[in-house]
């Protein structure tokens, strides 16, 4: 696939009266929670299908987006007060312009993602703005829109809430959902501080004794050298799949008991096929890092509109051997404790910690480590099913397709709503190919 870059440039918030509210280059601190996540941009890719509005119409919505979502158009660095901040300068997003000179179905036939989707969005490494579009036209019509976020200024409800945004301003509607943006105040330490939980080793680790090599000086390379270690599949799990699985899995609780949600089941099923497929048996610990979205589980509650992170994670583990051995119901209870335990207290617990000063006096990092290529015999996972991100529609309709961006690393595991709109999902799943090659043969076995 030949993509032609036709332009790149900055695009910057436009506001109804031309005035920016607020004082010029005011900082914005980033939360405890904005902190601990991924310092990098995450990119996602969406295909929608003829007539498609013309790129000026989209970039006039984003510019009316960002002026509602201002922390995109600034710039994150280093406040006043010495704190990790964003700086409200208004000095833009990247919006590139690309073509294909052929059919979209014939470019790039869709399924899991794959180094050529890399094409489809600026590159997100060592980048400063913190917003990157780009448009790539295809002959026959269809748009691919590849959007990058940087993830310490909003994680995934936060994003898919501007993705709608956007599509709204793009459809000359007002902006929706208003972003709620008070980072630099809401997650305060309590008085006296109360730290219930270790949070050294979940959300912090101590500093590694070099750096790991950088991708981002030679990206390039770095992924041609992995695409042929670690493959991406996308699995299909149909309704009726979905259902006889949670079936299998809640058939061992009392009548008392509430089944296993869907995705304690699908999670359960995905991770004990996983540690099957890479050969892990007894003696060896696996654990799985989920994220957990704290909006509903503080209290008081976090708005659903409120912009930036509000994200924790749980790490079910377990021997692998007995993982696999017993039904998938065991599975199911493990995940289903684990994410019960983030709950008001951790994330209070989390808060007093992050802001006692030990992170700084024992030279502790986040271990939201995205330099970690290989997770084995751990995963990782990112659930969308709640998120969203298909609410993004600039007047004909959502995208026909959506899917996140090819990164190969072995372990990672993302969870996406059926673009097949059965009320299934999707699960795209990194291995190493003798192990996706076995897990194939597997993922669809019941047991």
């Amino acid at each position: 696939m030949k993509v032609k870059i036709g332009s790149s440039k900055i695009v910057r918030p436009l506001y109804d009266d031309g005035v920016a509210p607020g004082d010029a280059g005011e900082w914005v601190p980033l939360s405890v929670l904005d902190k601990v996540t991924y310092g990098e941009h995450v990119a996602i890719i969406y295909a929608f299908q003829p007539p498609n509005p013309p790129n000026a119409a989209l970039e006039l919505g984003l510019e009316k987006a960002l002026a509602s979502y201002r922390e995109w158009a600034g710039r994150i660095g280093v406040g006043p007060d010495g704190q990790r901040s964003v700086l409200l300068n208004d000095a833009g997003a990247r919006f590139v312009e690309a073509t294909v000179d052929a059919p979209l179905s014939v470019s790039l036939p869709f399924g899991a993602p794959s180094p050529e989707s890399r094409r489809l969005h600026p590159k997100i490494d060592a980048v400063v703005e913190l917003v990157q579009v780009q448009l790539t036209r295809f002959s026959c019509g269809s748009l691919v829109v590849g959007f990058a976020g940087h993830h310490q200024i909003a994680d995934g409800q936060a994003t898919g809430n501007f993705l709608g945004a956007w599509g709204l301003a793009t459809r000359q509607l007002p902006v929706y959902p208003i972003p709620v943006c008070d980072r630099g105040t809401r997650f305060a330490p309590r008085d006296p501080p109360l730290v219930e939980f270790l949070h050294r080793e979940a959300e912090y680790k101590a500093a590694p004794a070099r750096a790991d090599t950088d991708v981002g000086e030679d990206e390039d390379e770095f992924f041609a050298a992995a695409q042929g270690k670690v493959k991406v599949h996308r699995m299909h799990l149909s309704k009726e799949f979905v259902s006889r699985l949670k079936a299998r899995a809640s058939s061992g609780l009392p009548p008392s008991r509430r089944g296993y949600t869907t995705f304690q089941t699908v999670v359960a099923h995905l991770w004990r096929a996983i540690t099957a497929a890479r050969g892990l048996g007894a003696g060896v610990t696996t654990k799985i890092r989920i994220s957990v979205n704290g909006r509903s589980r503080i209290r008081p509650p976090v708005p659903r509109e409120y912009f930036g992170n509000v994200v924790l994670w749980a790490f079910p583990r377990a021997d692998a051997g007995d993982l696999v051995s017993r039904p998938v119901g065991h599975a199911a209870e493990l995940i289903h404790r684990a994410v019960a335990a983030v709950d008001d207290a951790y994330f209070r617990s989390f808060v007093d910690f992050a802001s006692s000063g030990a992170v700084e006096a024992e030279g502790l990092v986040p271990t939201a480590d995205s330099d970690e290529t290989v997770l084995c015999p751990n995963l990782e996972l990112d659930a969308w099913l709640g998120i969203n991100f298909c609410d993004l529609d600039f007047g004909n309709g959502g995208p026909f397709y959506f899917m996140p961006t090819y990164y190969p690393m072995e372990g990672s595991l993302f969870l996406l709503p059926s673009v097949l709109g059965d009320g299934g999902m999707e699960a795209y799943v990194s291995l190493f190919e003798n192990h996706l090659d076995q897990f194939k043969k597997i993922c669809h076995k019941i047991t």
